[in-house]
C-alpha cells in the first residue's frame, strides 16, 4: 500500500511528465510596471484632478499550463473605499496563441475575439489609478490561464462577473501588484 507522500510524489511526477508546464511556471511580466513599485504616470487616470496617460501597461505572460485554451486579464484595486474594491480593467477571451498585450491597447487593437468588459468607471477600456487622498492603493494586474476557449459573458460584463467566471475555469494565474497614491 502506498502512503500519502508516495502518492503525492507520484502524482506530481505524472503531471510533470504528461502536462508540460505547471501552474508555478506561469509568469506575468511587464516593461512598464514592476512588483511593489509605484505605478507610472502613463498608467494613472486622466481627469478628476489626475493628469496621467490613462494607458494600459505592456503585459506579457509565459509558461501557461498544458490545456490552456484562452486568457483573461484584470486590474483590481482592493483598497478602494467602496467596500468591494474597484475594477480598473478586464479583458477576456484572449486566444491561447496570444502571450502579450501592448501598452495602450484598445478595443480596436485587441487580438481578434478578445473583449473588454465594463470597469467600475461604467465603461469598457483601461481606467487608470485614481485613488482618493491618503495611503497608497494596491493595483493588482492579473493574467489567468483558462481551460475554456471563451468565457460565456457579454461585453457588458463587469469586473466581478469576469473575475468570477475566470475563477471557475482557471488553470493558473500570475499577478503584478503596484502602488499608487496622492
Amino acid at each position: 500500500m502506498l502512503g500519502p507522500m508516495t502518492l503525492a510524489i507520484s502524482a506530481l511526477a505524472l503531471a510533470t511528465a504528461v502536462g508540460g508546464a505547471k501552474a508555478g511556471d506561469f509568469h506575468l511580466t511587464s516593461s512598464d510596471i514592476a512588483e511593489g513599485k509605484t505605478l507610472p504616470e502613463a498608467q494613472v487616470f486622466y481627469g478628476s484632478g489626475y493628469h496621467g496617460g490613462n494607458h494600459s501597461p505592456a503585459l506579457a505572460w509565459s509558461g501557461e499550463p498544458a490545456g490552456t485554451k484562452s486568457f483573461a486579464v484584470t486590474v483590481f484595486d482592493p483598497d478602494a473605499p467602496t467596500g468591494r474594491g474597484w475594477w480598473h480593467w478586464t479583458v477576456f477571451n484572449i486566444p491561447a496563441s496570444i502571450h502579450a498585450l501592448p501598452a495602450g491597447v484598445t478595443a480596436r487593437t485587441l487580438p481578434e475575439g478578445a473583449i473588454e468588459g465594463i470597469t467600475d468607471f461604467k465603461k469598457p477600456g483601461y481606467g487608470g489609478a485614481a485613488p482618493p487622498a491618503g495611503k497608497p492603493h494596491h493595483y493588482v494586474f492579473t493574467v489567468y490561464a483558462l481551460d475554456v476557449d471563451r468565457l460565456e459573458l457579454s461585453a457588458n460584463a463587469d469586473g466581478r462577473a469576469v473575475a468570477k467566471s475566470a475563477a471557475a475555469h482557471v488553470l493558473a494565474k500570475s499577478s503584478i501588484t503596484t502602488l499608487f497614491g496622492r
